[in-house]
């Protein structure tokens, strides 16, 4: 009897021991994920998008910002203080009437930085820590759904996994709303695997598990339109693994009420901003999205895969690093994609994984149908932005860990050794941190339109005023100046004489109101429609400069090289001459004029 209750005793601690690894395998996993997003997370200058978020996070709309004035570069960042005393429903009509996004976000947003007001010089840590901490959270949802869909050690290598990928980490240093949507498609992912097991096992459904489900897909349609794919793919799914399981299934009648009844409570409660959404469909906003050529649909897809899994340098670098860089993500990517493979053979024949992995699979794929349909139909290639596929990432994501953690299954019935057990994730994990320390230093997924580089382009002679004019065809535009503009204050010397500046903002035109000193910088947005006319006439018509030079900088959304004339005339006093050395394009042109005073 003792040497019996001392076996016990020592299973327990085993068992105790194990489970002590487990949690601890898990609280390193979040830890880590947590440094990785964090770190650096002010490093990137923000982007156009992020600006859009700023302004109507902060309350603030388009109608704010300071158009047809000459702005002070260190003026700039105090369009991004917050406006106090602004209800959700203010937020939601700027929203509806000047965006494409449903108002949820930007309401929570709004009420974050209230709450870390007054927001100071580290308002860009303040505005991208939301998405930083949805991305965190989003390591511990998909470690719940490795744990009920397959088992635990699956839920410990898919929180892994999660913490170190390299677009997760992206995603979550990207001050826009991509981390909380898919944080809750893996809430509502969890939920859709439990549902069809619980149909699976208890021939019913828990109305509890159900009711979360509904709440979490009618929370995410008000955060981004593309849980709408989501959802018709969780529904999908549903009918799929019902009608595949037919015969199997004993309460037919009950189950086919409470699905109809749960998806029709989430489409009935998108009712009410339902004719927005048509109306954005519409806006010029969406109309950046080309349409796809031949298979690049296909190919796209292939690659932000496997951004997913590896990032390495290849934007901005020479040459010999681009091709060295491309060629090892490929041979990685296809060695994962092996792996995994094999794993997912593995989940489809055994029983006890084969309908949590069909149901993993069906949602992946009924997303990306939907993006192929968008794409083609639509004429919208949203397959080539890797951002976009946060909408199956979790299942994804999912299905890798999983056939990992099959893998190593194999690998211990045939060696019986722990480190052939780890050794193939720890090779994946080993390369998504390596990717990741990439990321928070800027060398893979840089901003797009390089505000960063663009700040250096333009302040290459920092002893001569700067006027930077963006000749604006929307508010987009407008957005994409100020992350300009925000990138290069910084790299200003302040050496203005404020008192040459009786206005903050000068208004146009004035002939009472002088332009900056020699050593001031400046920002001025001026509508062009159709073409340049309109800003060159403003540009003529711009107060009395107290400097005898000037580089002026045109930026010109939607033009081409050849529509920026040869000559400006400024202020009716100072002759611009282009620079042809200096013709830049991100996206955008931008020009260099070297601007003398008639006189001199």
């Amino acid at each position: 009897m003792f040497k019996f209750l001392s076996a016990i005793a020592i299973l327990e601690r085993m068992a105790n021991r194990k489970l002590y690894l487990h949690y601890l395998a898990l609280f390193g996993a979040i830890a880590l994920g947590a440094i990785l997003r964090f770190w650096n997370l002010d490093l990137k200058p923000l982007w156009m998008d992020e600006v859009i978020t700023a302004i109507f996070s902060l309350g603030k709309s388009y109608n704010d910002l300071p158009l047809d004035v000459v702005l002070p570069l260190e003026r700039v960042p105090e369009i991004f203080t917050l406006q106090p005393g602004v209800s959700c429903s203010e937020i939601a009509k700027n929203i509806a009437s000047q965006s494409t996004h449903p108002p949820l976000f930007f309401c929570g947003m709004y009420s974050w930085l209230k709450l870390l007001s007054p927001l100071g010089s580290e308002w860009v840590t303040k505005l991208r820590s939301p998405a930083a901490f949805f991305g965190v959270a989003e390591i511990i949802a998909i470690y719940y759904v490795n744990r009920i869909a397959f088992f635990p050690s699956a839920g410990i290598t898919a929180a892994a996994f999660m913490a170190v990928s390299p677009l997760a980490v992206y995603l979550s240093q990207e001050a826009r709303h991509y981390t909380l949507p898919m944080l809750l498609i893996t809430l509502a992912v969890l939920a859709l695997v439990q549902i069809v097991k619980d149909i699976e096992k208890r021939q019913k459904v828990r109305f509890w598990i159900l009711l979360g489900w509904v709440i979490i897909n009618s929370i995410g349609l008000y955060i981004h339109y593309f849980c709408i794919l989501a959802f018709i793919a969780q529904t999908a799914t549903l009918l799929l693994l019902i009608c595949r399981r037919w015969a199997n299934i004993l309460n037919k009648s009950q189950i086919w009420l409470a699905l109809i009844l749960s998806v029709s409570v989430v489409a009935i409660s998108f009712l009410p901003w339902l004719p927005v959404i048509f109306h954005d469909y519409n806006r010029s906003e969406t109309t950046w999205l080309e349409s796809p050529q031949n298979i690049s649909p296909v190919y796209q897809t292939l690659i932000s895969w496997l951004l997913m899994v590896i990032s390495l340098p290849v934007e901005n670098q020479p040459f010999a690093i681009a091709v060295i860089s491309g060629l090892l993500m490929l041979l990685f990517g296809i060695w994962v994609g092996w792996q995994v493979f094999k794993g997912l053979r593995q989940l489809w024949h055994s029983k006890s994984t084969h309908l949590a992995t069909l149901t993993l699979l069906s949602f992946s794929i009924c997303v990306l149908l939907e993006f192929f349909a968008i794409a083609y139909l639509l004429d919208k290639d949203i397959t080539a932005v890797p951002r976009y596929h946060f909408v199956y990432y979790p299942s994804f994501c999912a299905l890798i860990a999983a056939s990992f953690s099959q893998t190593k299954k194999k690998e211990e019935r045939k060696k019986k050794k722990e480190f052939n057990l780890h050794s193939l994730f720890f090779i994946l994990f080993l390369v998504g941190i390596l990717s990741c320390i990439f990321i928070v230093s800027n060398l893979v997924f840089q901003k797009p339109f390089e505000p960063e580089q663009v700040a250096q382009n333009m302040n290459q002679n920092p002893s001569i005023p700067l006027l930077m004019v963006v000749g604006y065809r929307d508010y987009q535009d407008v957005a994409l100046g100020l992350s300009f503009a925000l990138a290069l204050e910084p790299l200003k010397e302040v050496k203005e004489d404020k008192g040459t500046m009786p206005n903050a903002q000068c208004p146009m035109p004035n002939a009472q109101c002088p332009m900056p000193n020699a050593h001031s910088s400046n920002i001025a947005f001026f509508k062009q429609s159709p073409d340049f006319a309109p800003v060159l006439q403003k540009l003529s018509q711009l107060p009395l400069p107290t400097t005898t030079h000037l580089n002026l900088w045109l930026v010109g959304p939607g033009r081409k090289r050849q529509d920026y004339p040869q000559q400006i005339t400024l202020s009716q006093q100072m002759t611009c001459a282009i620079d042809s050395l200096q013709h830049y394009r991100v996206g955008v042109p931008y020009q260099l004029y070297q601007c003398g005073s008639k006189k001199s």
